[in-house]
């Protein structure tokens, strides 16, 4: 099932068929840190709800932090009378998604979060909280942010998109960025394209595709994506 999916591919060290098991167990009774950052206007408390869709043997292997944005909704919200507010930002960009604003105020505050309240293992984003997960990924691996962190060990990309300014594509994606990573592309989202875009900022990510569009797919263990189970053991 996709839940051996996750539970296999997030869990750093450990190989899908091999015989150390002393050490499956003692990283089986630890449960990995992941932060959590929610998408555009909405919150940390409306991501927690969305991937409460996913079965909970996936969910009980984690131990996630759902933080809100920085910055209150600066508009309307997509979840207005679907999920209670307040909404919140991370930061803000233009209609081209080339100019961005607060966005260094941004990485400061996730830095400082992290450090505080971390270590994290990994990141779990939704769409502009995956494209914010994959920069810090990036930054780390190239010395710009998180210096006083240990490495992220893996992200989880769910709609997510790479930044477009060059002055940040030039060192957050100059290298394939080696964390593991898993990504989560619809067949009818409106940032699949950019979604295929941000994995292949990846050394080796795993894609996994689904038929909806920008949302957070339902995983269960009798899910339609479950064939991705043998995917993740040749992935590995």
């Amino acid at each position: 099932a996709t839940t051996t999916v996750l539970m296999v591919l997030l869990r750093p060290g450990i190989p899908c068929a091999c015989g150390r098991v002393e050490h499956l167990h003692m990283e089986q009774e630890k449960k990995l840190k992941v932060l959590c950052l929610h998408g555009f206007r909405t919150s940390g408390g409306f991501l927690k709800k969305q991937i409460s869709k996913w079965h909970p043997s996936i969910l009980q292997q984690f131990d996630t932090v759902f933080p809100d944005g920085q910055f209150p909704a600066g508009g309307k919200s997509d979840i207005e009378g679907i999920f209670p507010p307040p909404y919140f930002e991370w930061f803000q960009f233009d209609k081209d998604f080339t100019e961005y604003t607060n966005l260094e105020e941004c990485i400061a505050y996730l830095c400082d979060y992290m450090v505080k309240n971390g270590p994290f293992d990994g990141l779990l984003g939704f769409s502009q909280g995956a494209t914010l997960s994959a920069l810090l990924i990036g930054y780390q691996a190239q010395g710009k942010a998180l210096n006083d962190h240990p490495p992220i060990k893996f992200m989880v990309s769910v709609s997510g998109s790479k930044f477009r300014d060059p002055s940040i594509c030039d060192v957050a994606y100059k290298d394939p960025i080696k964390a593991k990573s898993v990504h989560f592309i619809g067949e009818k989202d409106w940032l699949k394209v950019p979604s295929e875009e941000l994995a292949s900022a990846f050394a080796d990510p795993l894609i996994i595709r689904h038929p909806q569009g920008h949302t957070v797919p339902r995983l269960g263990l009798h899910s339609p994506l479950s064939f991705h189970a043998n995917n993740c053991r040749n992935f590995l």
